[in-house]
């Protein structure tokens, strides 16, 4: 009865986790705290699985409530005392869900961070995927990329819309699709803020770049 309960046991974890679906390519997994100073995996993974399953295989990892939410990672747990857990991103959007419910697409990029819960002014979408969410958007679901421009930054704007194959770039004040998402190139010291123009992941957001912040722009937070 001992071996039946342990067997059941695992395979629960594993339907938690979710199999790799019919979904082909590769996603890109990153890992770090206090967001992005400490890098902890930065891995390849295989599209239609779960997001959780991918990390249990890059990662030693316990959960809770089930399988559903991620406790620790490598011994660094999440803790209410010290008001810090884990928090996940798909292509710059704050997880709106279960990890082991979310499955993965082909250029998806997957980012955990280990994080105090203190969010005050911080929006729930991120600009540390840059390009993304402009190109594989979330849950599969892209949505139209367009840019706008102050005058002096019409060259930079051009080779952004480039990077993010934007159905248009225009001067600002020119009329933007409804439900687009919107990059807003402007002059000044460099920056890049992220905002979310509705509830939950997925929907359409405003990045603004200030001078010359695209050079910069990679992988986990923009200084």
């Amino acid at each position: 009865m001992r071996h039946l309960a342990r067997l059941l046991a695992v395979l629960l974890l594993l339907a938690g986790c979710g199999g790799a679906g019919e979904e082909e390519g590769t996603a890109r997994l990153w890992v770090t705290r206090d967001r992005g100073a400490t890098v902890l995996v930065d891995a390849e993974v295989t599209a239609g699985q779960t997001l959780m399953r991918a990390l249990a295989a890059e990662a030693d990892v316990e959960t809770r409530y089930g399988g559903r939410f991620l406790q620790s990672l490598n011994g660094i747990e999440g803790s209410s005392e010290g008001q810090r857990d884990w928090f996940w991103f798909v292509n710059g959007y704050e997880g709106d869900r279960s990890a082991a419910e979310y499955r993965l697409r082909d250029g998806d990029v997957a980012w955990w961070d280990y994080r105090a819960w203190e969010r005050e002014g911080e929006a729930r979408v991120v600009v540390g995927a840059f390009p993304e969410p402009f190109l594989h958007g979330y849950g599969g679901r892209t949505r139209l990329a367009v840019v706008r421009y102050d005058a002096g930054s019409a060259r930079e704007a051009s080779r952004i819309g480039s990077l993010v194959h934007a159905e248009s770039v225009a001067r600002r004040g020119t009329p933007v699709p409804a439900d687009a998402n919107v990059i807003e190139v402007r002059g000044g010291p460099p920056r890049m803020t992220a905002e979310l123009l509705g509830e939950s992941a997925g929907d359409p957001v405003r990045f603004v770049i200030g001078g010359t912040a695209i050079a910069y722009a990679h992988r986990y937070e923009i200084p």
